[in-house]
């Protein structure tokens, strides 16, 4: 048989641990003697070393220095962090996997998050960052601003932190990752552009939406442009309060620290607009900043274009200015029929045409514009202001809820249809993660965020009743 060499030999290698093993007790078994008999010299009284102990004392070191080896090994290993986005809403700027160092998830774990803001329980790569689970100590929004201090203090700006409720057991979790991944991204068209594109369109839709002559034959327009300076004051009014509600979202952004983007209008031949896009395009706070940025539009353009409505129904039509129309027009609208049967009482009547001050109409749509951006769902104001209240959970059944039944009513309505179709498009969402999703916002501002989606809900909502009873047929039974 030919010599094997202690390499080719498949047993080797076990047999070589196991020597090796012998010679560590060997040598672990002399430097036991060797103290047992340097204490008996230095202490005369000492009891004397037992065989046994020096064996406990020999597995001892053996095991403690196989866990310190298998520590050693864990603490080689980094996170490897794949390409895409670990958040809704967010677009991975990450061309190629990512791998973050595990002595940098260590000191995540141990300095910047710590047992008296987030005790770590565990961590697992999270696509584009790292999930890390445990349990949330004092306030949440003080714990997250020490860690958001502290990951600054140990990193700079390398890595961003979100504090999360985890949709699997309502949880709150920790997500680091890092800065580029949640970069916005540029887009080929300038902003500006577009959105300047879109807004001429809708400014000739609100023109055109005034001027009834031109709205029975689109194809005639052109033909006839003179008679758009015609719809020119109704455009004014309700361009003002479309105006009006973005206004309040910038202001309200500028004290929150939120950046929006260039405000894209909405074109729409039926209504003159479905009103403005505006997207968030950096991170939000918390829920109670985004409620703040949300509702600001909505409650300065129905403040408004309420306030316009009143004055239309008080004024009465001037020569050469009022409007003939059939009291069924009231009906579209709770908010509208209810205002119409208390200001104009007796003089409402089913099928018995008035005429009324064209600021009515006018003030409607702007209303009207502003009820359907505080729809609860998706990316629009509504759905935002539904998050910042009850959560990403609720908010999300919420919506859809919401766009079931807007689908359902565009059966019967085009307005409701061209939504329909515009929500799943444009602004389903999902909306991009807040810093810090856990604290609520201020009761104070949760019972104005109601009151929006209330308020949106009453100018949706049909009139049910007659303006008439007296006009109700008596049956016989």
């Amino acid at each position: 048989m030919p010599h094997q060499t202690k390499d080719e030999s498949p047993n080797a290698e076990p047999l070589n641990s196991a020597l090796t093993s012998l010679q560590n007790i060997d040598r672990y078994a002399k430097a036991a003697a060797d103290s047992a008999a340097q204490t008996k010299d230095e202490s005369p009284n000492a009891e004397p070393v037992s065989a046994s102990d020096t064996v406990r004392n020999i597995d001892g070191d053996a095991t403690a220095a196989a866990d310190s080896a298998a520590q050693e090994q864990v603490v080689e290993v980094d996170v490897n962090v794949a390409s895409g986005s670990p958040l809704p809403g967010m677009k991975q700027q990450l061309e190629e996997a990512v791998s973050i160092p595990k002595a940098t998830v260590d000191i995540l774990k141990d300095q910047v998050f710590s047992f008296d803001t987030f005790f770590v329980t565990s961590h697992e790569p999270y696509e584009g960052g790292i999930l890390f689970k445990g349990n949330l100590r004092g306030v949440p929004a003080k714990s997250f601003e020490k860690i958001t201090t502290r990951l600054e203090n140990k990193f700079g700006d390398e890595f961003k932190v979100f504090l999360l409720i985890n949709p699997e057991d309502e949880k709150p979790v920790a997500v680091v990752v890092p800065k580029q991944t949640v970069e916005p991204a540029t887009g080929s068209v300038p902003e500006w552009a577009a959105a300047g594109a879109f807004g001429v369109v809708t400014i000739f839709t609100l023109l055109l939406r005034n001027v009834p002559v031109l709205q029975d034959n689109l194809l005639s327009t052109f033909d006839n442009l003179e008679l758009l300076k015609d719809g020119l004051p109704g455009a004014l009014v309700t361009g003002l309060i479309v105006g009006v509600h973005e206004i309040g979202h910038i202001l309200a952004a500028r004290d929150a620290g939120v950046k929006l983007s260039v405000p894209y209008f909405v074109p729409s031949w039926q209504i003159g607009s479905f009103g403005g896009i505006t997207r968030i395009v950096n991170i939000v706070r918390n829920r109670g900043d985004l409620l703040k940025v949300a509702a600001a539009g909505p409650v300065a353009g129905f403040s408004l274009g309420f306030g316009l409505l009143l004055l239309g129904f008080t004024l009465p039509p001037s020569d050469g200015l009022g409007i003939i129309v059939d009291p069924a027009i009231f009906h579209q609208s709770f908010l509208l029929g209810g205002l119409a049967k208390l200001i104009l009482g007796d003089v409402l009547k089913e099928g018995t045409q008035l005429s009324i001050n064209p600021l009515v109409l006018w003030a409607w749509a702007g209303l009207l514009i502003n009820a359907i951006n505080s729809i609860p769902a998706g990316e629009l104001d509504g759905g935002r202001i539904a998050l910042a209240m009850w959560g990403r959970k609720v908010s999300s059944r919420l919506g859809s809820v919401t766009i079931a039944l807007l689908g359902l009513s565009s059966l019967f309505s085009d307005v409701a249809f061209y939504w329909a179709v515009l929500i799943f498009f444009l602004q389903r969402g999902p909306i991009a993660p807040l810093s810090e999703e856990i604290t609520e916002p201020e009761n104070s501002y949760i019972g104005l965020g109601v009151a929006i989606l209330f308020l949106g809900l009453l100018v949706c909502l049909p009139y049910p009743f007659l303006f008439d009873p007296s006009q109700v047929t008596d049956f016989d039974f």
